[in-house]
């Protein structure tokens, strides 16, 4: 136990610092204070010792010189159980500091801003108050640090509890939550720093680097009212600022930084289909529209507007697309509005509406309503936590073109075909596996999911189709292992086919589509999606 006799405060958010400095007041203790924080501290009529005075120096350079001085970090550094560094203590003049309660300068936030320019980002670069942080959380054994606001209850709680004293159980998790603290701080700047290296002196990044170590800054954003099932807790949390620059348009984008403008609070499933939807949609650059429901397809068109490209993704499958998840790549206008709450939508994501579409939208209290900015896909990394660690890599931004496609039947696919099959394609990207999807006049037919089978996928599919699957075309996530699936689809119609190819059994395979007269194509790529 250490009993807190002398204090040092200096903080930039100074919410809740008065009540906390009286508090300590309470139980004895000395403070001592700098520059902004020692006022607000005397205005509430609460006497503090200003620094200059204990160090003997005056402040200077407009405060970059203040808590940088040997009988500060001594006082913090210093061993009490060591007998020198008590000798050297006394020698110099050094007090013994039990508790520092700083945070830092609002760097985060001020990068935040738009327009922010360089000069003002680097004078919100703390110095003075990481060095005490971490000073006094090195010495945990002795020194108490109190680096978040979110403290201050909790510490007077435990003083109250043990006399004017915390614990060194406390003390060790005050350390922690400090080093964590410090850490996500260096490293918003090194990527504020790194963004500004790229953008002065462009480099060519390679997203596809792998580095022996690799660090997240994540900062909780909202609790939700619980898990993937009720009994299981959960948060949203923001990526800050990752430490890699090809990851740089991940902060600044994405489901997690979209706008709720209207309807319930997100719950954690919306925001998993929400991401699956969006991710789908900016696959596009013709406008799309997408309807999810636990993170498949349910239906998905393209449209010469926002209403008609709805209302065709609607027509795939509009039994599973009750209660489900809505996004376009596009503004979503009046028409689409009024068309979309025809049923009950769960979520609509867009990147932005006009006010005939918000004032609909608005009225539909449990329609969750998000703004998510411009569409468009990021390089980078994507993590899947497993038990024990977690996996790496890189994001599947992978687009067909045309002239990837391997023509392998005796029957080449007609130029409306080929859109069709990479239409489907795309969907079948953003399908879990096995895939299978029927497209017809780039708006999906049927889509077969998750299944062990393939073949079971290729029967699903047509299976659940509400529009013909005659006149349609095929695609494949995966190779077919066998031609039975090919079989399969041909009863239902279909007049092209595209799959990855590289099986063993290509050569049957190909054969089962010259005997039903379709056309295959490969694209010597897969979309597993687990």
């Amino acid at each position: 136990m250490v009993k807190i006799s002398r204090a040092l405060i200096s903080v930039s958010d100074k919410t809740g610092i008065v009540d906390f400095a009286r508090e300590l007041k309470r139980f004895g203790v000395e403070i001592i204070s700098t520059g902004g924080t020692a006022k607000a501290l005397r205005d509430a009529g609460i006497d503090v010792r200003e620094v200059s005075e204990v160090t003997k120096f005056p402040e200077m350079m407009d405060g970059r010189i203040k808590t940088l001085h040997p009988r500060i970090h001594g006082a913090l550094l210093g061993l009490r159980d060591n007998e020198g560094h008590l000798a050297a203590m006394r020698e110099h003049g050094i007090e013994p500091i039990d508790m520092v309660v700083v945070n830092l300068y609002p760097f985060e936030q001020t990068i935040a801003r738009e327009g922010v320019a360089l000069e003002e980002a680097i004078e919100q670069i703390d110095i003075g108050g990481p060095a005490m942080i971490r000073s006094a959380a090195k010495n945990f054994a002795s020194v108490a640090v109190v680096p978040d606001t979110r403290h201050y209850d909790f510490i007077i709680h435990e003083m109250t509890q043990h006399g004017g004293g915390l614990t060194l159980e406390l003390r060790q998790k005050l350390a922690l939550d400090a080093f964590e603290r410090t850490g996500a701080y260096d490293g918003a700047i090194s990527g504020y720093l790194n963004d500004l290296e790229s953008e002065n002196h462009p480099i060519e990044i390679q997203p596809d680097s792998l580095e022996d170590s690799d660090v997240l800054d994540l900062k909780k954003t909202a609790d939700l009212r619980y898990g993937e099932n009720p009994h299981q807790k959960a948060a949203l949390y923001k990526l800050i600022r990752p430490f890699r620059a090809d990851q740089s348009l991940q902060a600044e984008s994405g489901i997690a930084n979209a706008e709720v403008i209207s309807g319930k609070e997100m719950s954690f499933n919306n925001y998993v289909d929400a991401d699956a939807a969006w991710q789908l949609v900016c696959d596009f650059d013709d406008l799309a529209c997408a309807i999810i429901k636990h993170t498949n397809p349910a239906g998905v068109a393209l449209g010469t507007s926002p209403a008609e490209a709805y209302r065709k993704a609607l027509a795939c499958d509009p039994v599973s697309a009750f209660g489900g998840i809505v996004a376009f790549n596009a503004s979503v206008d009046e028409a689409a509005a009024r068309a979309v709450t025809e049923i009950f939508i769960e979520v609509l994501i867009a990147p932005d509406y006009d006010e005939a579409a918000l004032e609909i939208l608005k009225a539909k209290k449990n329609l969750r309503v998000l703004r998510s900015g411009t569409a468009g896909t990021n390089e980078g990394l994507e993590y899947k936590q497993i038990s024990g660690g977690m996996l790496v890599q890189t994001r599947d931004t992978h687009r067909l073109q045309r002239e990837d496609l391997k023509v392998v039947s005796k029957r080449a696919p007609s130029e409306k075909q080929i859109d069709d099959l990479l239409f489907a394609w795309t969907v079948c990207k953003h399908t879990k596996s096995n895939a299978i999807v029927y497209v017809r006049d780039r708006q999906t037919v049927g889509v077969g999911a998750g299944q062990m089978s393939r073949v079971d996928s290729v029967k699903i599919g047509a299976m659940r189709a509400q529009l013909p699957t005659a006149g349609s075309v095929l695609a494949s996530d995966a190779f077919f292992p066998f031609r039975d699936g090919l079989d399969e689809a041909a009863k239902h119609g279909i007049t092209a086919v595209i799959q990855p190819g590289g099986s063993v059994r290509d050569a049957e395979v190909i054969a089962a589509a010259d005997e039903h007269d379709l056309a295959m194509v490969f694209t010597g790529v897969r979309h597993f999606k687990h």
